[in-house]
Parts: structure tokens; C-alpha cells; sequence
């Protein structure tokens, strides 16, 4: 190549490690949650927040904010998770345009049997395996990374 490798060895190194660690840990994430509560990984990051929320109600943009999902991504995993019994579609009172995602009884019973071991899976495969030090470099390298993205407007489309 006339400028060069794409990488040096070092960066491609850490490169191809970094998107293994990621496909791997997403992994062994979505295997733990379909396990312990038959939800997938996006499943459980939409029942999280509604989780959260005042009376398990959040309002459709509220909850693409919040996970950074655009719209017609949001509104397609919601209809599956109705069909699942995991959330309900309701009217929006302060806006005819609006639509809220209601947290049913069975949702939050599948995320109150995911989060625990999720947690430990978590823990497990990624913070048991960095010292307090690493910690703080990899908080600012991400903290960094995501200034930078969001400099460059690569920010999700939902988050703007």
C-alpha cells in the first residue's frame, strides 16, 4: 500500500480483540437472558427503563431516547413484545400523536428474574476482570470515544 498498513500490528491487535470481546460478551449476555427469563438482549433493554419508571409507563420517545433506538426500530420490538404479553401500547393523554409502552405483570417478572444474573454476568466477563486503575483509563478512553462520535454527529438519531 502507498501510505501504508491499514494498522500497525499493535492497533490491529487490540482492534480485532476489542470487536471479539464485543461480539463474545453480547454473547454470552443474550445466551444468560434467554436462559433465565426468555428474553433477548433488546428485550431487556427496553424493560429495564420501563422497569424504572413511574407505574412502568414510559412514552414511546422517552424509551428510543433512553436506549437509543430510532422509532421504527422501537415500535417493531415493541409490537413483538406485546404479542409476548411483556408490555402493552396505550393512547398517549397529553398528545393524540403520542403513544405510551405500559410494563405488564408478566414484563416485569421477566426482568426482575433476568437482572440478577445478568448482573453477575456482567461482573463475571467484564469488571472481574479489570483492576480499579483499568477502570479509570477505560471510563476516559469511552468517555473520549463518545465525545468524539458525538462531535462528528454520529450520535444515534433518537438521542438528538
Amino acid at each position: 500500500m502507498a501510505d501504508g498498513p491499514w494498522l500497525g500490528a499493535g492497533e490491529a491487535h487490540v482492534w480485532r480483540s476489542y470487536q471479539r470481546v464485543q461480539r463474545a460478551l453480547a454473547g454470552a449476555l443474550d445466551s444468560q437472558l434467554e436462559r433465565h427469563a426468555g428474553l433477548s438482549g433488546a428485550d431487556f433493554a427496553l424493560l429495564g427503563p420501563l422497569a424504572e419508571a413511574t407505574d412502568g409507563v414510559l412514552r414511546m420517545r422517552d424509551l428510543a431516547a433512553t436506549v437509543e433506538w430510532d422509532r421504527s426500530r422501537l415500535s417493531h420490538h415493541i409490537s413483538r413484545m406485546e404479542k409476548r404479553g411483556l408490555v402493552i401500547r396505550e393512547h398517549c393523554a397529553e398528545d393524540a400523536r403520542g403513544a405510551n409502552v405500559r410494563l405488564t405483570l408478566s414484563g416485569r417478572l421477566a426482568v426482575e428474574a433476568a437482572r440478577r444474573p445478568h448482573r453477575e454476568t456482567v461482573r463475571r466477563y467484564f469488571f472481574d476482570q479489570l483492576g480499579a486503575d483499568e477502570l479509570v483509563v477505560l471510563a476516559g478512553a469511552f468517555d473520549r470515544m463518545l465525545a468524539r462520535l458525538i462531535e462528528d454527529d454520529h450520535e444515534p438519531p433518537c438521542a438528538r
